[in-house]
């Protein structure tokens, strides 16, 4: 089992800044922010709002600044369009990367938004950016950008996702993310497993994974195909319970399938 190593944080440069007086408490106090903030957009909380953005509050779109007055009037009439919906759209945040120090702070986080497209539930992706500042004791909102993720950027939160089911033996996940002719060959024997014996392995399987690193990520993509290679960190206890602490380095190839990246095969090699 390649995922038996382990996987991984989310390669982004600005998961690596780091400023200081911002504390752990700080972050969660901040994603806290943020989502409060988000379930005011989606349910058109005009009043709650007002205290999120700062009155100097400015966003360049590409068709031009978008004010504070402006942001809230959006907001407040996608809550209304989508009310009106009898299959509203779902909207949720994940994957936070937080950065602050005692006046200023930048947040970026995916959005998932899972919408009916042809009868079907489909799920769209994209990434905010949020600058803030401190005004009196209170944060406020000076400026955010985002937009839609590419390929690339669908595969590598989808390799996070992975690492995610990995650490907590969500076989739901793999489920529903390998393609029905899925191959995984196993970095420790060399056998090559079917997704229903991957399935199986998993249900069974006592290894325990503590921590998780991946580094030298590198994404490929064509057309419907793509390739992410990259080296796995895991430290955990094998299903021995042994001390584990191994290095490997995979190959995943991905195929775009009704709509959405599955996992077709995926492979790994011990770093000796």
């Amino acid at each position: 089992m390649k995922r038996f190593i382990a996987v991984s944080v989310l390669i982004i440069a600005a998961a690596t800044i780091a400023f200081g007086q911002c504390s752990d408490a700080d972050k969660k106090k901040l994603e806290v922010f943020d989502r409060a903030w988000g379930d005011a957009g989606q349910r058109g909380d005009q009043a709650f709002l007002q205290n999120v953005y700062a009155d100097d509050y400015l966003n360049l779109t590409p068709t031009g600044a978008l004010t504070k007055a402006q942001a809230i009037e959006n907001a407040v009439k996608g809550a209304e369009q989508n009310k009106t919906n009898s299959n509203p759209d779902r909207i949720s945040h994940d994957y936070y990367i937080i950065t602050c120090s005692a006046n200023s702070a930048t947040i970026t986080h995916r959005n998932v938004i899972v919408a009916k497209a042809d009868g079907k539930d489909q799920s769209f992706y994209t990434r905010s950016v949020h600058f803030l500042e401190k005004r009196g004791s209170d944060w406020r909102v000076v400026s955010d950008a985002g937009g839609p993720l590419n390929d690339a950027g669908q595969l590598l939160y989808l390799e996070r996702e992975w690492n995610d089911a990995d650490k907590s033996k969500d076989v739901a996940w793999f489920e529903r993310n390998y393609a029905e002719d899925a191959t995984d060959i196993s970095s420790r024997t060399g056998a090559v497993h079917s997704k229903m014996e991957e399935l199986a392995s998993m249900k069974t399987d006592k290894a325990v994974l503590d921590s998780l690193e991946l580094s030298d990520l590198n994404v490929r993509v064509e057309g419907n195909t793509a390739i992410v290679t990259g080296v796995n960190h895991v430290k955990g206890r094998d299903d021995k319970g042994q001390s584990m602490d191994r290095r490997t380095r995979f190959t995943d190839v991905f195929v775009k399938r009704d709509g959405r990246w599955q996992v077709l095969a995926t492979q790994g090699t011990v770093i000796q």
